[in-house]
């Protein structure tokens, strides 16, 4: 069973990414930023998401209470310190937007192993860059956003355990099925 979860999650992450990228092209304005934007959302839905594919409540609760504490960390920095922006505007540090995509990846890591999760960095990587790329933030606001998000969610994330798993074995002499399961 988990062999065809993987794809899944693969697939679904990369179809919201296709779906963010073409999207761009239809929007004025600035096609990094609104790419970024687009990506976030896209991590995020394919967080939550796979908690929905896979029936896991557990890791629905794991990755609301992970996302409210990134958020909250990031916010309370954010309006602690209120530095500006490159672009004039406050509340430059840490960047929001990178916290939460990498609370995202994180958590699909975390959770579902690294099918699911490399291509979420690479995209949580391509948030944080069109942050700096469209002047709303600083390296050093991505990295702290980053961290937070990976930290937050690195500690209030378990890996995911399949409720049955079937797997067959072949000895020298000995062959059957092994069968585990979690009550």
């Amino acid at each position: 069973m988990v062999k065809k979860i993987a794809p899944i999650s693969l697939m679904l992450i990369s179809m919201l990414l296709t779906v963010s990228l073409c999207l761009t092209s239809v929007y004025a304005g600035d096609d990094i930023e609104l790419a970024g934007n687009i990506v976030l959302v896209s991590l995020t839905v394919a967080a939550g998401g796979n908690t929905l594919v896979r029936d896991d409540r557990e890791g629905m609760v794991q990755y609301t209470k992970s996302l409210l504490v990134t958020l909250g960390t990031t916010g309370l920095l954010k309006y602690t310190i209120d530095e500006e922006r490159p672009n004039g505007k406050s509340h430059s540090f840490p960047s929001a937007h990178t916290s939460m995509a990498f609370s995202g990846a994180t958590f699909l890591q975390q959770r579902y192993g690294w099918s699911s999760g490399a291509p979420a960095f690479v995209a949580a990587s391509f948030v944080g860059w069109s942050r700096i790329e469209s002047d709303n933030h600083y390296f050093k606001d991505v990295l702290a956003g980053a961290v937070i998000g990976v930290v937050s969610t690195y500690l209030l994330t378990d890996r995911y355990r399949e409720k049955v798993v079937v797997t067959p074995f072949i000895g020298e002499e000995t062959y059957g099925m092994l069968l585990q399961a979690v009550f």
